[in-house]
């Protein structure tokens, strides 16, 4: 579990492709604070510690459903990659309840500066049917954009924008978005679980 608080915008120092598996191995200021088959998420994709290095690094598996659902596959060598940790329970939540299951990525169209912050316009394609599940925005709602937890608006049935502050620009790789960069999103848990109660209902 997590909270879309980001740690730290780390670079990807290599990415290889094994047996339909990606690979990814990532220098992190916390690496030696990890331990093997601990959760972290990755662009907000939990993914486990496979293997930890002596020089800051570790590795992580993505496997090819991850993959389909994702942007990780877009990884490459010096890219920067957001990470946070899971979730200590006896501390604030200053996002909101993350599971790090990406639903499915979205487009950035527009990149906007407006007085002090930056604002990003992402649209994805989901069916009727998923959206009926609770695979949408909500005016004011929460989105994990990348493993961030923001506050949606302007949003619609197939598009939302985001308001970056320049803390979050400068401290996660949304100062790498730009129009066509692809991301991953994760809609609210609760939005679906009440959307599940509605259907069950009938």
């Amino acid at each position: 579990m997590f909270s879309g608080i980001v740690e730290e915008a780390a670079k990807v120092v290599k990415a290889e492709r094994t047996d339909g598996n990606l690979q990814l191995t990532i220098r992190s200021s916390f690496a030696n604070e990890l331990r093997i088959d601990q959760s972290v998420a990755h662009n907000g994709v939990c993914l486990t510690v496979v293997e930890l290095y002596p020089d800051s690094t570790y590795r992580v598996t993505a496997i090819q459903e991850t993959l389909d659902r994702s942007n990780l596959g877009d990884m490459t060598e010096g890219s920067l990659i957001n990470l946070e940790r899971s979730m200590v329970m006896n501390g604030r939540l200053d996002g909101h309840i993350v599971q790090g299951h990406v639903d499915c990525t979205a487009v950035c169209t527009e990149v906007e500066e407006v007085e002090g912050s930056t604002y990003f316009k992402f649209e994805y394609d989901v069916t009727p049917e998923l959206v009926q599940k609770g695979y949408m925005t909500v005016e004011k709602g929460s989105v994990t954009v990348n493993g961030v937890s923001l506050t949606v608006c302007d949003s619609t049935s197939r598009s939302f924008r985001v308001a970056i502050i320049p803390y979050t620009f400068d401290h996660t790789n949304f100062s790498q978005i730009k129009v066509g960069t692809r991301v991953n999103l994760e809609f609210d848990i609760i939005g679906k679980y009440i959307a599940r109660l509605q259907e069950l209902k009938g």
